[in-house]
């Protein structure tokens, strides 16, 4: 077999992402052995700008931007990527071949002293980087202080003390790749925090042309994918930039979809909620009604990047 090479972030949870993706693949195909395998960490734009604020040099697709480059340069055969950093819209010659299955979908607060939802109380000091989160905290709190913070969890983490903050919020599937779950406070439930689109799944891209495609339908778990395309569908609908704070999740039960998503206003003082339940067969279309009726719901308060 011709080797594969995996393209990917460098960080920590990068390489704990593709070492998942790598035993997939070899688990799932008997001709792949571990030597087969190659893995290239590339920098990208979101790494070396790590200490500007996301929204001021381009947005979340900035942690995808050269990994996709080198996919289509032909200088790796799989891109791993956290598939809440991707952008709604895909390049057109590029595939999402395998979502793999879900892990923790929740935000988690990162603290010593924060183990519930009535210790936010008025004062309290978070550090994160995203507006959703800091608009759904000060929803739950006003008198919360969020503190922008950038850098990989590791660095996070450390910066709480350094900070003097309470704590950091982050997606408890990172904490948990890396084996941190002990550093986890609290982990809010998503009827209090609703997460971001694709938060907890990981995503495995090829090119639109290459039959590696077929291995990675074999690592492809249907459920996932299902929900994924009805929050990216979603997201795509409403046509939000990286400075729209909106949060989405969908899941599935007995073949039925529910889609819940939460919307904020441009000024991020109203926040606009709707959710969906259907077939699961039925995805794209459902997250195409929820991102109509989000924006229904907006009018004039929200407008359509």
């Amino acid at each position: 077999m011709t080797k594969i090479t995996i393209g990917a972030r460098g960080s920590k949870l990068s390489l704990a992402y593709v070492a998942k993706v790598k035993k997939l693949l070899i688990n799932s195909n008997n001709e792949l052995k571990e030597d087969d395998i190659d893995f290239k960490p590339i920098k990208t734009s979101g790494d070396l700008f790590n200490k500007t604020k996301i929204s001021t040099i381009g947005g979340k697709h900035l942690f995808c931007k050269e990994i996709e480059e080198s996919l289509l340069a032909k200088e790796i055969d799989i891109a791993v990527h956290s598939l809440k950093d991707m952008e709604a819209n895909e390049n057109e010659k590029l595939f999402i071949g395998a979502y793999i299955k879900r892990n923790d979908f929740r935000d988690a607060i990162i603290s010593r002293k924060i183990k519930s939802l009535s210790d936010l109380k008025d004062g309290v000091k978070i550090g994160s980087s995203s507006r959703r989160r800091m608009l759904q905290l000060k929803k739950i709190n006003s008198k919360i202080s969020v503190i922008n913070m950038r850098g990989n969890i590791d660095s996070r983490v450390k910066n709480i003390v350094k900070n003097n903050l309470d704590g950091v919020m982050l997606a408890a599937a990172g904490v948990k790749s890396l084996n941190l779950n002990e550093e986890i406070g609290f982990t809010f439930k998503s009827e209090d925090i609703l997460p971001a689109v694709g938060q907890g799944v990981i995503a495995v891209q090829c090119r639109k042309d290459d039959k590696i495609k077929n291995l990675l339908k074999k690592i492809n778990d249907i459920e996932t994918s299902l929900c994924a395309l009805a929050e990216r569908k979603m997201l795509n609908t409403i046509g939000g930039d990286c400075e729209t704070a909106v949060g989405g999740l969908a899941e599935i039960t007995n073949k039925n979809l529910r889609l819940r998503a939460q919307l904020f206003s441009d000024n991020g003082e109203e926040s606009f909620n709707y959710e969906l339940t259907g077939r699961d067969v039925d995805a794209f279309s459902i997250g195409k009604s929820v991102g109509e009726k989000l924006l229904s719901l907006a009018g004039e308060k929200f407008k359509k990047k």
